[in-house]
């Protein structure tokens, strides 16, 4: 998780006042725009979302970690791939589309999106017994002599 100090938008024009955005934010701004990305099953969590998620709560943010140093911005984006999707390609697809939504949300300008695939999701097969006929052999007919 970003540091606990808020980042502050400048603006060109002359405003009313400060504009000040939460870190949490970014992550959250970063961790939807990469979940969005076709090829990506799920963002890494920790045991805590995990326990959150169990509860009803939706914990945006995971797999995300935003580091501000100076003026420069990075951010860490954790995922798990759907099989068969060409990494590169989800991997660059990821970069561009957080660094374009954090540019459109907040005009800020991120000088690193770096994306740590952890691990690849296989789809879910069907399964191959029938629940209604867990006895029924294909091999026996129906007198129960063996073909």
């Amino acid at each position: 998780m970003a540091e606990d100090t808020n980042i502050t938008l400048t603006a060109e024009e002359p405003a009313l006042g400060n504009i000040q955005v939460a870190p949490q934010v970014l992550e959250i701004i970063a961790g939807i725009a990469a979940n969005d990305v076709d090829g990506v099953a799920r963002m890494r969590g920790s045991l805590a979302n995990s326990v959150n998620e169990l509860f009803g709560r939706k914990e945006r943010g995971k797999g995300v970690k935003l580091s501000l140093t100076d003026d420069d911005l990075r951010v860490d984006v954790y995922v798990y791939l759907d099989y068969g999707v060409s990494v590169p390609k989800v991997a660059l697809a990821i970069q561009e589309q957080v660094k374009q939504q954090l540019l459109f949300m907040t005009d800020l300008h991120l000088s690193e999106v770096n994306v740590h695939v952890e691990g690849v999701i296989p789809e879910k097969t069907t399964q191959a017994v029938d629940p209604n006929n867990l006895f029924d052999d294909d091999d026996e007919s129906e007198d129960g002599d063996i073909k």
